[in-house]
């Protein structure tokens, strides 16, 4: 095993951490509409509990609204309930087959909790960016140990198994502070 390879699983982990924190922080919901509001949200249809996604078309035809297409006339109603129950504090307003949902202004107490769970979700990414790093770093011990890779050598690698942490740590710190920004906006 080259320890150039071992540097690009790394970074294509640390990567994956970046994206699983993108998805989280895009769940929360900012006073903007967005369709990803309702991920979380799950529909029991035919039998089974399913995404949203899966029996309708959300779109957001207003800054503050969205809009749920069903595709089955039967699934209205489950729809509806799942959307009360998913704790996002909406109420979707009946339109034949489709829901119209307005979204509530964000008052300042929820605002903040909405940062503090962000900061949350920011501290988990980082993390797991950390576990990565610590994995390389053990990693590069033990080739160096057992004789794969000289001293030198492991010292390099180590120096960039620190700055792509470094790296990707400063890009969740980015991506938080516009998240913080764009929930805090009025």
């Amino acid at each position: 095993m080259t320890a150039e390879v071992d540097l690009n699983d790394l970074k294509r982990r640390m990567e994956g951490a970046i994206n699983a924190f993108k998805h989280d922080i895009a769940s929360l919901r900012t006073g903007r509409a967005s369709s990803n509001l309702l991920d979380p949200v799950q529909v029991e249809a035919y039998g089974s509990r399913v995404p949203l996604n899966q029996v309708a078309n959300i779109t957001v035809p207003e800054p503050r609204m969205l809009g749920v297409s069903i595709w089955d006339k039967s699934m209205v109603g489950a729809v509806d309930r799942a959307i009360r129950e998913s704790n996002l504090g909406l109420n979707p307003i009946i339109d034949g087959q489709n829901l119209r949902i307005p979204l509530p202004e964000l008052n300042e107490e929820r605002r903040k909790s909405l940062v503090k769970i962000a900061h949350d979700y920011a501290e988990k990414a980082k993390v797991a960016v950390r576990h990565v790093r610590r994995d390389g770093m053990d990693g590069l011990k033990k080739a160096e140990k057992d004789g794969v890779i000289g001293q030198d050598e492991s010292r390099a690698q180590s120096d960039k198994v620190q700055k792509m942490t470094d790296d990707t740590i400063s890009e969740v710190d980015r991506l938080l502070a516009e998240k913080e920004k764009e929930i805090m906006q009025v």
